[in-house]
C-alpha cells in the first residue's frame, strides 16, 4: 500500500433540504450547513485514499478544523478539493477547500486514520456488549 503526499480529490454536492442548517437545526436559516460541509469535507478526502488501500483497510475522521467562511443556498452547487498532505504511518493528514459556485466557503484541515475493519468491528461490538 502506498499512499503519497500530493494526493487529491475533488467532489462536488448540489446543496438538497438535507443539507441546510434549518434542517439539521445547527441554525434556522435556509443556507448549507457546517455539520452538512464537514459531512462533504470528510467525504472527499476519504474517497482520495479509498483506491490505495487494501482488503480490510479503511479510514476513519479523527480531527477536522474547519472555517466556514460564507452561506451557500439550496439548490447551488458546492466543490470540494481535499489534498494530502502529510503521511505519518497510519494518519492521513489532508487541506481542504470548499467553493460554491460564486466564492471560497470553507477552508480546513482534516485528519484521519487508516483501520484494520475487522479488528475495529470486534471492539465496537465489545463496547456494545459492557453497556
Amino acid at each position: 500500500m502506498t499512499i503519497e503526499i500530493g494526493l487529491h480529490n475533488e467532489k462536488e454536492w448540489i446543496v438538497q433540504e438535507e443539507h441546510l442548517a434549518s434542517t439539521l437545526a445547527s441554525g434556522m436559516v435556509a443556507a448549507l450547513s457546517t455539520p452538512a460541509l464537514v459531512a462533504f469535507c470528510e467525504e472527499c478526502a476519504r474517497l482520495s485514499v479509498d483506491p490505495m488501500l487494501p482488503s480490510g483497510k479503511k479510514t476513519v475522521g479523527t480531527r477536522i478544523e474547519l472555517r466556514h467562511l460564507a452561506a451557500t443556498p439550496p439548490g447551488m452547487r458546492v466543490t470540494v478539493h481535499a489534498e494530502l498532505v502529510a503521511v505519518e504511518a497510519r494518519r492521513l493528514q489532508f487541506r481542504i477547500e470548499a467553493h460554491d459556485e460564486v466564492e471560497k466557503i470553507g477552508e480546513g484541515t482534516h485528519e484521519r486514520f487508516i483501520i484494520d475493519t475487522d479488528r475495529f468491528e470486534r471492539r465496537l461490538a465489545a463496547k456494545y456488549r459492557s453497556t
